[in-house]
């Protein structure tokens, strides 16, 4: 089976139905920096909650001033928006193809860490690259979640489609395959997020199983380049051709 590595946005959905359900490596393993985060928010001390969220107004923070054990929950794939998540169009999705996407896609939260893109999550607010507290998210998770992740993924194959900051949550060890998109011989960086949002969607229209089926599927505007393979880092290189 495939697993799929994808990252967060900083854009949030507000709001939430879902009823609470155990997160991947369950929230306990997650309290320290949860209670941090939590304690922060919730302090009043408007210069910390502007830092932590990345904001220059504190009016820009007052939708994330919450308590995120006691707010609506939402599945991560649903909750984060942003230009990955705006091509995956997952709300147009069949129910196969949003099942898939849940139990089979992790992504690399600022805040919870590696999550299933099911799991409900609430929403939060942590710019990129921002210490909660004293403590390093990518740091905090990937001493702890390492071994555990090592395990869940040994007998699947490894669709990494994150961006390179989420590789210092997890370093993958096993054989593994990433993307690279190519416009008129020149490699996209921010765009790159739209493909990946319209690589993931392709993924699981067709369900895919496998790397060999993977390699096999056709992806509207995508044309393959090259194939590199680098010790246990298969990169496959696309034109973007529309």
């Amino acid at each position: 089976m495939i697993k799929i590595l994808f990252s967060p946005s900083e854009g949030k959905k507000r709001g939430g139905t879902q009823s609470a359900n155990e997160i991947l490596g369950a929230l306990s393993a997650r309290d320290t920096i949860l209670n941090t985060y939590n304690d922060i928010v919730n302090s009043k001390n408007e210069e910390d909650i502007k830092k932590l969220f990345g904001f220059k107004k504190f009016t820009e923070c007052e939708p994330y001033i919450v308590d995120i054990f006691n707010s609506p929950l939402m599945s991560a794939v649903e909750r984060y928006r942003g230009v990955a998540y705006d091509y995956l169009e997952f709300d147009t999705l069949d129910n196969d193809a949003k099942e898939y996407i849940k139990r089979n896609t992790i992504i690399f939260s600022n805040l919870y860490g590696a999550i299933y893109a099911g799991d409900a999550i609430a929403n939060y607010k942590v710019k990129q690259g921002n210490n909660i507290g004293d403590i390093i998210p990518d740091k905090f998770y990937k001493e702890r979640f390492t071994y555990q992740l090592d395990l869940l993924f040994a007998n699947d194959e490894i669709l990494d489609l994150r961006a390179g900051y989420y590789d210092k949550f997890y370093k993958i060890t096993q054989p593994y395959t990433t993307l690279k998109f190519l416009k008129d011989g020149k490699v996209v960086s921010h765009w790159a997020k739209a493909y990946r949002g319209l690589v993931l969607r392709a993924v699981a229209q067709n369900k895919i199983q496998t790397m060999t089926e993977f390699m096999a599927l056709e992806i509207e505007n995508l044309v393959i380049h090259e194939i590199k393979t680098i010790k246990n880092k298969t990169e496959i290189v696309y034109n973007i051709v529309n």
